[in-house]
């Protein structure tokens, strides 16, 4: 179950990436399929010719980056429909991501998987120390994957991160005062995918492998723990929205592994995911969660149930016509 718990808070980062454009931006981006195996790509890549795992981490992400900025594009500047934009952009990366990986081996051009095995990464000095697999590791991941989401709040909070929660809420009307939803969109969408890739990489070196297949279905992964989390934890502030995210994917490893420790076939996996997307789009709508009431206050959407006892009687309303 540690393990499940690790690796759940390492997809925390991809949450945050698809959050960010599920929620915030309203956008259906469907990179996040290329963009994370673009991550694990290049970061495999550069660790198995000797390149830093920090800096072969960040390669990772910035090469996320630009594989957001280029749907972006294609959706502001080339007025292609944002859903095929992704998947432009999600098929374009599946040779691209072949070829990176080829590069890293002797006599090949093209390479559908990188093992890691004797490489350095960033899981190195955990494992090392006998801390990997234990309560230990799990906090100093989750201490470097709240730093990330701190990040994104502040981000939020910012005039640029307020005027792309507006983007995403009603384009039109912050078009009006001036400002550039082309512009935010693809820095969004940017920052979304340098996230999934920043979890690819990292998710490459927890692993230690590389795989072209990797991000097959991953969005809907995505949106399992950012739909689960909010369902369960609320949304109503945004620094408790990305918490929730990062929850979410905690716990969606969870019942994945309970479900397989149940004797579940791996091979159902997908499945069980998408039936969790519609549980948690579908009982909060019937109201299932209002009776879990200590789960709704954490969101902020239950009032008070009762008056303080010492709490004065509200004043008697007089009648409209003075009798």
């Amino acid at each position: 179950m540690i393990g499940a718990i690790e690796l759940g808070l390492v997809y925390g980062v991809m949450a945050l990436g698809v959050y960010l454009t599920f929620r915030i931006l309203n956008f259906p981006d469907l990179t996040v399929d290329g963009s994370f195996t673009t991550g694990a790509a290049v970061a495999a890549a550069m660790i198995t010719t000797g390149q830093n795992p920090v800096l072969a981490t960040l390669a990772g992400a910035a090469a996320g980056l630009v594989a957001g900025a280029i749907t972006g594009l294609l959706h502001t500047k080339g007025r292609i429909d944002g859903l095929l934009a992704g998947i432009l952009t999600m098929i374009g990366l599946w040779s691209v991501n072949l070829r990176i990986m080829g590069t890293a081996k002797e006599d090949a051009t093209v390479a559908a998987n990188l093992p890691l095995l004797r490489a350095d990464t960033l899981f190195t000095p955990l494992r090392e120390a006998d801390l990997l697999g234990t309560w230990g590791g799990i906090g100093i991941i989750f201490v470097g994957v709240i730093l990330l989401k701190l990040a994104v709040d502040w981000f939020l909070s910012t005039n640029l991160g307020l005027a792309i929660q507006a983007t995403g809420d009603n384009g039109p009307m912050i078009r009006s005062f001036g400002v550039s939803t082309d512009r935010t969109t693809i820095l969004t969408l940017a920052i979304s995918n340098g996230f999934v890739a920043l979890c690819g990489a990292l998710v490459a070196q927890y692993q230690g492998f590389a795989d072209i297949s990797m991000g097959i279905g991953l969005i809907l992964v995505g949106l399992a723990s950012v739909i689960l989390g909010q369902a369960v934890f609320g949304h109503r502030f945004i620094w408790l929205a990305s918490l929730a995210v990062v929850l979410g994917a905690v716990l969606y490893r969870l019942i994945i592994f309970f479900a397989m420790r149940a004797g579940l076939d791996p091979n159902d996996m997908k499945l069980v995911t998408a039936v969790l997307v519609v549980l948690a789009l579908l009982l909060p709508r019937w109201g299932f969660l209002r009776r879990i009431p200590s789960l709704r206050g954490r969101g902020g959407r239950v009032a008070p149930r009762e008056p303080a006892a010492d709490a004065p009687e509200p004043a008697a309303v007089a009648p409209a016509n003075g009798r």
